[in-house]
């Protein structure tokens, strides 16, 4: 079994202390192989927020990550950097060089697609060259990897007010994705957890983390993040997918388990 814990939109500068000394300890006793940090990480891309977060990410355990980079995370309101060096706050902050990252574990492909542009305030978008050299690597793993494809803004919407938060080229990206071979699409942003099945057939599955660590909870949405257990059984591949939700005083507590079949 391969477990990888899945968390998003920490917003560090809006983060809550409780919240954010329970998560460390939750992912130490979850021992997860992997972990998966699928952007927003600070609030404003200040270079505090930049320290704060990468002390966050620097006590949880030490195994294989893949962060990628949010919106936030690229400078607002300091212009210049924005349109000239959108992410060296980024960079030297989290001491992170690769804005595409890749985990290649035994068992586990997960490829990061950086969905932010320095001329989008907000909206993602996967370009044509993206949808190609993804699909390329996707083809190319064995048929029983778990493959995964991080986006910061989601590819798919469960809920029909989140639609406009599709990345650009979405609909294109998962027709390719799928047909290569993905598994899961994980992904952050609207601070909305949930799992959906992607046509055709169910064969792979939209997982949004909500928000982490950060005050910026959406109504009906406390703090969450994902752990998702990959048990390759031949051709009957699943994943089994639990939310950890902040129980409102001290700790994460496990949810319902939910069995994600793969094609």
């Amino acid at each position: 079994m391969t477990r990888i814990l899945h968390l998003s939109d920490t917003h560090f500068g809006t983060e809550q202390p409780a919240q954010v000394s329970a998560l460390v300890q939750l992912a130490h006793a979850l021992a997860p192989q992997a972990i998966v940090v699928s952007g927003d990480i600070t609030q404003r891309a200040t270079r505090a927020q930049f320290a704060a977060a990468r002390a966050f990410l620097e006590a949880l355990p030490a195994v294989p990550r893949l962060v990628l980079a949010g919106n936030h995370d690229v400078p607002l309101f300091a212009l210049w950097q924005r349109l000239f060096t959108p992410y060296a706050r980024y960079r030297e902050g989290l001491g992170i060089e690769v804005l595409e990252p890749r985990l290649q574990l035994p068992g586990l492909c997960v490829i990061g697609v950086k969905s932010t542009r320095r001329r989008r305030h907000i909206d993602g978008e996967v370009s044509p060259r993206q949808v190609d050299a993804v699909a390329s690597e996707l083809r190319a793993q064995a048929a029983e990897t778990l493959k995964i494809v991080v986006t910061h803004q989601p590819l798919w919407a469960a809920r029909p007010q989140d639609l406009h938060n599709r990345c650009h080229g979405a609909a294109a990206a998962l027709a390719s994705w799928v047909e290569a071979g993905a598994d899961l699409f994980l992904a952050g942003h609207i601070h909305w957890p949930f799992a959906a099945a992607l046509p055709p057939q169910g064969r792979a599955w939209a997982v949004n983390a909500g928000t982490a660590v950060s005050s910026r909870v959406r109504p009906g949405a406390p703090n969450s993040v994902n752990v998702i257990d990959y048990v390759p059984r031949g051709a009957d591949r699943m994943c089994v997918l639990r939310r950890y939700v902040w129980n409102g005083a001290d700790r994460f507590a496990a949810g319902p388990e939910e069995a994600l079949g793969l094609g």
